[in-house]
C-alpha cells in the first residue's frame, strides 16, 4: 500500500507564499501616492487591459499580478459596494470596509484552496485633505497594511518604494507627483541596472480628485498625459480625461401618451343601438 505524502502545514504555507510572490514579481509594477489634489494611481502597462479602476464614488482600485484573478476581485468589490450603497447609504461604503472584505476573501483563498491568487491590490480612498486619504495594501495571503501616503506593488517594489520615500511630498501638484511616479517606475527594469524613461504609451494613469463632487475617479490619457509627462506646460483640470464609465447623458422627456393603437372598448350593443 502506497503511503500518502505528508507535508507540514508550515511547509504548505511557505510553498504557497513562494509561489504567489514569484508570480507577482514577474509582472510590471504599479505606484499609488497622495498629492495636493488627491490620490494618483500609476501602473506600467502596455496593454489595453486595465490595472487601475474605480470601485465607488471616492474609492479606487489598483492591482498587479494575474489579470483574470484581480479582475474577478475588482468585479466582486464593485458589486459589494453598489449593494451596500443601495441598501444602506452611500456614505457607508468606505475604503476600510472594502479592504476588510478583500482581506477575508484573499485569506480564505490562500488557506483553503490549493493554488493561491497571484495578486497584490491597493484600495485607495480620497479624503478632504492629504492627511485624510487612505491607502490599503492587501497581499495574496489576505494581509492588509495601512500605507503612509505612498506604496509600490509588483516587480521590484522595494527599490521603487525607496525612490518614493526619499522624495514624496503630499503638498506637490499633479505634474510633480506624476513625474516622481514615472521616475520611480523607471528606476528598475533597465539593462545592466540602468534607469528607463517611460512615456505615455507605457503608463496607465488615473486620479481620485478630491475637488470633484460625487465620483472622484478620472483617467488621464492622450494629450493630457503626454503634456503632464513632458513638464513643458501646466495642464488645466478641465483638460484631464473624462470620468471612467461616466453615466449616460440625460434622456429626452418621456412621452406622456401611449404609442399603442387606441382600442374601442364600447360594448357592441351600445355601438349598434339595438342590442343586436
Amino acid at each position: 500500500m502506497a503511503m500518502q505524502f505528508y507535508a507540514s502545514p508550515e511547509q504548505v504555507q511557505r510553498d504557497r507564499s513562494e509561489y504567489a510572490r514569484k508570480g507577482i514579481a514577474r509582472g510590471r509594477s504599479a505606484v499609488v501616492l497622495t498629492y495636493e489634489g488627491g490620490i494618483l494611481l500609476v501602473a506600467e502597462n502596455i496593454t489595453t487591459l486595465r490595472k487601475i479602476s474605480e470601485i465607488y464614488d471616492k474609492i479606487g482600485f489598483a492591482a498587479v499580478g494575474r489579470y483574470n484573478e484581480f479582475e474577478a476581485l475588482r468585479r466582486m468589490g464593485v458589486r459589494m459596494a453598489d449593494l451596500n450603497g443601495y441598501s444602506f447609504d452611500r456614505r457607508d461604503v468606505t475604503g476600510r470596509g472594502m479592504a476588510n472584505a478583500y482581506t477575508q476573501t484573499l485569506g480564505a483563498i490562500f488557506s483553503e484552496t490549493q493554488k493561491p491568487y497571484e495578486v497584490e491590490i491597493c484600495i485607495a480612498q480620497v479624503g478632504s485633505s492629504p492627511e485624510t486619504d487612505e491607502l490599503y495594501r492587501i497581499t495574496y495571503d489576505g494581509s492588509v497594511m495601512d500605507e503612509p501616503g505612498f506604496m509600490a506593488m509588483g516587480g521590484q517594489a522595494e527599490a521603487i518604494s525607496n525612490v518614493l520615500r526619499e522624495r514624496h511630498d503630499t503638498a506637490a501638484g499633479l505634474q510633480a507627483a506624476l513625474a516622481l511616479a514615472a521616475e520611480a517606475l523607471g528606476s528598475v527594469g533597465g539593462e545592466n541596472g540602468q534607469t528607463r524613461r517611460l512615456d505615455a504609451k507605457q503608463l496607465e494613469v488615473a486620479v481620485l480628485d478630491r475637488r470633484r463632487k460625487g465620483r472622484a475617479f478620472r483617467r488621464i490619457a492622450g494629450t493630457a498625459l503626454t503634456d503632464l509627462l513632458s513638464g513643458t506646460t501646466e495642464v488645466a483640470e478641465a483638460d484631464l480625461g473624462e470620468v471612467d464609465a461616466a453615466p449616460p447623458n440625460p434622456a429626452e422627456d418621456k412621452p406622456t401618451v401611449s404609442a399603442a393603437p387606441v382600442v374601442d372598448e364600447t360594448p357592441d350593443e351600445e355601438v349598434n343601438g339595438d342590442g343586436s
